[in-house]
This record gives structure tokens, sequence and C-alpha cells, in this order.
């Protein structure tokens, strides 16, 4: 049964065949792809432009719509909707499904046919949810696959490269949602990459990535700890450079936000729990610091080889890891405490806003001082041979571990011993663990999180700097 008014002069989808003469359909939007232009092989140096999308019009029933045309037409349509909207579909072509080959590509459907949408015969318009029976906009919160059909995120990370490549279901909530960066490819396309992390009872953080703009854009909908999504059909990799798995959203892939099932539910009543507990914020701050095996970075860099890597990327450089033998040229831990300790959320870490007292992914903070924790938060410059990396990062335990003290003893110290502090570490030869990343929105462009700041042996440091002269001569 299709979920619209029976008075409307629509077709249900599962009554749909190739024989059908101009059908109308109405449904909601449960998927979609990005524009893409290919040859066109009729008129030779033109283009044509495609996108496709999946609707629903009722639990059991959802079907695939392929739309072809201009450039203009095409990028037109695609930008008149999104997942979550409902449309209706005047006179679509019928047209029966090529069977695995399709399906390898496209989400699997229910129905033996899909539609064929042209800029000449076709008309798509958007109907405002006001316009909707709310069944139909239901329809957006049922998973397309069994609901029971997943698999967690802890079983996935137990049977590691054994899933590598495969197509599966995840039933997870969202932990955070990273920042859309946009890069260059190589054949001059412009591309975007967007990182969500997951997390469940079995996994508190697991990455998700989404490669096209459409996935990309639903996942800036999704709020930190309080939204559940399922997954059909991602692919899981294991990514060699980070040592772990990860899923990607490919064209296949439709993601139902907040699904009402029982086992979402669940999984809802956990974070709910987690949140309130602060459970979740022990499993982070334990993870946080095992999670990076300064063990398996052994690449040691000077400032300028750094920057000049930097210059070289065209903004798309991958995060690095490596050590520097150098000094802390900067660290104002005596001046202004607001500039050294910040006020962080005990449910998600991030940093409170002091003025309003609220935290940008949990919302308002309550009066109870449990509610937020004092940790480290201080900017300090990192100096060699070859250069100074301003404003890198040295924050929470590491910066703890750094100077020897926690928040709270450091916060009994007198001006005079904080002083005294801080020369025992400037211009001091040590041994800096640290992860770099391109940042446009970072004061310098580059983003340096310091992993670890300690006094280096004499010898380990000479004999390192020796070799890379050795290495850099025998280059020259």
């Amino acid at each position: 049964m299709a979920y619209y008014s029976s008075t409307q002069d629509f077709v249900a989808l599962s009554d749909l065949h190739p024989n059908l003469a101009r059908p109308n359909v109405i449904g909601v939007v449960i998927g979609k792809t990005d524009v893409r232009g290919f040859p066109d092989r009729k008129n030779i140096g033109s283009e044509r432009y495609t996108f496709g999308f999946t609707i629903r019009d009722s639990p059991t029933y959802f079907i695939n719509v392929s739309c072809w045309g201009r450039e203009e037409y095409i990028r037109s349509l695609s930008e008149s909707f999104r997942v979550g909207d409902c449309v209706t579909i005047e006179n679509p072509l019928v047209q029966s499904k090529e069977g695995e080959r399709e399906e390898k590509f496209n989400p699997v459907t229910p129905s033996c046919y899909k539609l064929l949408l042209s800029e000449n015969h076709s008309v798509v318009k958007t109907s405002s949810c006001y316009e909707m029976d709310t069944k139909l906009l239901s329809l957006s919160h049922l998973p397309v696959k069994d609901p029971q059909d997943y698999y967690s995120l802890g079983d996935i990370v137990a049977n590691g490269q054994s899933l590598d490549g495969r197509i599966l279901n995840v039933l997870a909530a969202v932990m955070s949602v990273g920042e859309p960066k946009y890069f260059m490819t190589s054949d001059k396309r412009k591309g975007q990459r967007c990182e969500v992390k997951l997390y469940d009872e079995t996994e508190t953080s697991f990455p998700i990535i989404c490669w096209d703009n459409e996935s990309i854009q639903l996942a800036q909908s999704w709020i930190p700890r309080k939204t559940v999504i399922f997954a059909a059909d991602v692919r899981i990799n294991f990514d060699k450079f980070r040592n772990c798995m990860t899923a990607t959203v490919i064209s296949k892939t439709i993601i139902t936000t907040n699904p009402e099932t029982a086992e979402a539910n669940v999984l809802f009543s956990f974070i709910k729990e987690s949140a309130q507990s602060g459970s979740l914020h022990d499993k982070m701050e334990e993870q946080s610091k095992e999670s990076i095996n300064l063990e398996t970075i052994v690449n040691v860099y000077t400032v300028k080889q750094l920057k000049e890597k930097a210059l070289q990327s065209d903004g798309k450089l991958e995060p690095v890891f490596g050590i520097i033998y150098g000094y802390i040229s900067t660290l104002d831990i005596d001046d202004n405490v607001s500039k050294v300790i910040r006020n962080r959320c005990s449910i998600c870490r991030f940093v409170v806003n002091e003025m309003s007292n609220t935290c940008t992914f949990c919302g308002d903070i309550s009066s109870n001082s449990e509610s937020t924790f004092a940790s480290f938060d201080i900017l300090v410059n990192l100096t060699d041979h070859t250069g100074t990396l301003n404003s890198c990062y040295l924050s929470d335990c590491v910066a703890e571990e750094t100077l020897g003290c926690t928040v709270h003893e450091f916060l009994t110290l007198t001006e005079d011993k904080k002083t005294a502090l801080k020369w025992q570490l400037l211009l001091e030869r040590s041994k800096i663990y640290f992860k770099i990343t391109l940042s446009p929105s970072w004061r310098t462009g580059l983003k340096v999180n310091i992993l670890s700041c300690k006094l280096a042996d004499p010898t380990e440091a000479s004999q390192s700097l020796l070799g890379k002269r050795k290495r850099l001569n025998h280059v020259d």
C-alpha cells in the first residue's frame, strides 16, 4: 500500500510497468548521487550530464530514477531537491533494470524497473511538507534493508582485514562530523571529502568517509551524540596509513537518519545513558591516549622540510606524523590563565563557549560543574636550526605530561613558580612527536598537534641530525 491520498492521480511504484502510458508518481527521496558528465557519442566534443536518486512510496517499495540532459538542466534539477524531500514525477519512462550489472553501482531495489527522466518529456516537482501525508514523510526513517542485518562497529574492527572491500550495513551513532575539505584532482576536477566519526556500544570512534557532495550535505545535518544512522551498503576498507578499518559512502549507499526501529531505539538509549553517566567521556579519554602509538612514528623532519612539503602539496596534504628534534621557543604559561586553560564539555570534550556557557555540539551546559572540566589549551612555537612552526597545539593530557603537572596543580602555582616551570622547558632540546594537517582556517595554514614532548637524549638527537645531513649530501 502506497503512503499517500488515493484521491491523487498517482500510480503506486509497485504498479509500474513499461507499457504504462504517461504515469505520474510520488515519493520521498531516500538517496541521491552527484551530477556527472560523460562524452556524448552522438555529438563528438560535447557532454551529456546525469545524476540519480531513489524514491519510496511505501514501507516495502522504492525505485531508482536516472536523469539525463544538458548540463544546465541537470544541475538545476539536482539542486531543486535533497534527500528527505517529497517529489512528484510526471511522465517518466519506465524501463526494465539490467540486473546485477546495474545494481553493482546503484542501490538495490525491490522493483524490477527503473525510471528514466528526460528534459523534453518529464517534469519533477518538489512538494511542501504541508501538502504531504505525514505517513509518506515518515518513510525516510525506515531502513531499506532488514533492520537486524548489520555489523556492529566492534564486529568490523574484530574481523579486521578479512572484511576489506566488503559491502555491509552499519547501524551506529554519530560521534562527530568533520568539516568538508575541498581539493583539485590531477585531471583538474573539483573534489571534496568529509569524515564522520561513529560509535556504538562496542566501539568509541570509527570513521566513515563521504566523497560526494550529496552525502556530505546530509552529514552536515547530523547532530553529534544525538543522531543515529543506518547506512545500507557502505564499503568497508582497511586504511593502511592509519592502521584501522574505515567505511566509505559509495553510489550504492542509502543512509537512513534516525531510523525508527527497535535496534535503533536501543542505541538511542545507550547514547542518552552514556551522556548522563559520563562513561563515554571516560572511554574517549582512554582511547585518545592509546589511539596513536608513538612507536609507529619514526620519520624525522626539520621545520624547513615540513613547510616545503606543505607548499608542494597543492592543498591535498594528508596528515603527516613525525618527529622534530627542536625546542619550544614560546610558552606563555605565566600570562593570562584564560589563554592557557579552557573549559571543555564532559560529554564530547569540545571547548565550551565561555560567554554563553554552551557546547558547540551538545547544546546548553547546565550550571552543574560536573558538566565541564578544565583542560590545558596552549599555543606554543616549535623551533629547530632550520626555522620555526608557529601556533602549535599543546593540549589536554599531552600538555600535562609535558609540563609535569595537572591543571589543578598548575592553578595552585604562584606566578614565580609558573615562570620557573616555563624556563625548565624553554629552549631545551626536545624530542617532539607531532601530527600536522593543512587547515585554511588555522592562522598559519598548518595545524600542528603535539603528541608528545620530552627532553631529547643528546646522543640520539645528534645521530639523527647527522644521519639526515648525510642523506641530504648524498642526494646533492
